[in-house]
């Protein structure tokens, strides 16, 4: 199963926890109170399961960090302490180191568990690994390399060792993570407060761009027409008899004069056509916000408690 840094797999995980961050506790061995390193991260798995501490040893072993599997810790929230349960020296130096570049796959995590797994004459190996067993020691290959720094392949059991059929077997293909409860499981005595935890939705809004409105303007060309009265002046000439027509003048009055010429102006009006520029209207914009609501729904996750007390009295308070 792949696992995950705990940032990596909830970035907002510190509200999950009510602001209370594991990274950077400090680490003591337990019984000696010894400090021994810092929590520099956390691998967790698919489910969100806390698998492993990443410890800083630079209390022990400086630049070296390993994997601390949580079913072998105690934390102490009002201390800010992570014990690490059983832990020895030999062990932090026995253990491969760990660095962010680092693939965590099975064969890794079981050279970890290795380490970690109780020897008490049962041999742990990998199914495909046949590992014999010391008959002085009960460790099998696996766990006595660790112990001695020799590989599965320097050890040779014991002559006329006994084999033991009832011995754990692990196979890559089918591995869980309950088969190691005493490596990844929270027991009850190191383990007495319980915090329950469950999932809730976070709303939040960002802002985005959605669009973009260009406001401008052009000409447009039409025709127009207008009409204007104009005044044209015409000359009318009339000729009518005077009532005096046939009455003998005298010869002055008669004399005649060539040439004689009378003149009068004539005018007419034009149209005079100009164009002016006005303003027609007034264009304002602005933006307006419309308010909605958006809802959203998920599946959530909670945890209860669960007292299995069969026929004893229990108080919850």
């Amino acid at each position: 199963m792949p696992l995950h840094k705990l940032e990596d797999f909830d970035s907002d995980y510190r509200n999950t926890f009510q602001g209370d961050d594991i990274k950077g506790k400090s680490v003591y061995t337990e019984g000696s109170d010894e400090k021994i390193g810092t929590v520099s991260d956390v691998l967790v798995d698919e489910d969100g399961h806390f698998r492993y501490f990443v410890v800083d040893l630079g209390f022990w072993i400086f630049g070296k960090k390993v994997l601390l599997p949580v079913g072998r810790t105690r934390v102490d929230h009002g201390a800010d302490r992570v014990y690490a349960l059983g832990m020895t020296r030999q062990q932090a130096e026995d253990l491969p180191e760990f660095s962010d570049r680092l693939a965590v796959d099975y064969d890794y995590e079981e050279k970890v568990r290795g380490v970690y797994r109780p020897s008490g004459g049962i041999a742990e190996r990998p199914l495909d690994t046949p590992t014999p067993l010391d008959a002085t020691t009960g460790l099998g290959a696996t766990s006595l390399g660790a112990a001695t720094g020799l590989g599965a392949a320097a050890y040779q059991p014991a002559p006329g060792a006994d084999a033991i059929v009832d011995r754990p077997t692990y196979n890559r293909d089918t591995y869980n993570y309950k088969q190691d409860s005493s490596l990844y499981d929270l027991n009850e005595q190191d383990h007495q407060t319980l915090r329950l935890y469950e999932e809730r939705l976070v709303a939040n809004k960002q802002r985005r761009k959605t669009g973009e409105v260009a406001i401008g303007k052009h000409v447009e060309t039409d025709t127009a027409r207008v009409s204007v009265p104009v005044e044209k002046e015409r000359v009318v000439v009339e000729r009518v008899t005077p009532a005096d027509a046939g009455r003998t003048v005298t010869p002055d009055a008669t004399a005649f004069k060539e040439g004689e010429v009378a003149r009068m102006e004539i005018y007419e009006e034009t149209a005079k056509i100009n164009k002016e520029a006005f303003v027609r209207e007034e264009v304002n914009f602005k933006k307006v916000v419309d308010h909605d609501t958006v809802e959203a729904k998920d599946n959530i996750r909670s945890e209860k408690l669960d007292i299995d007390a069969p026929n004893l009295p229990i108080e919850e308070r």
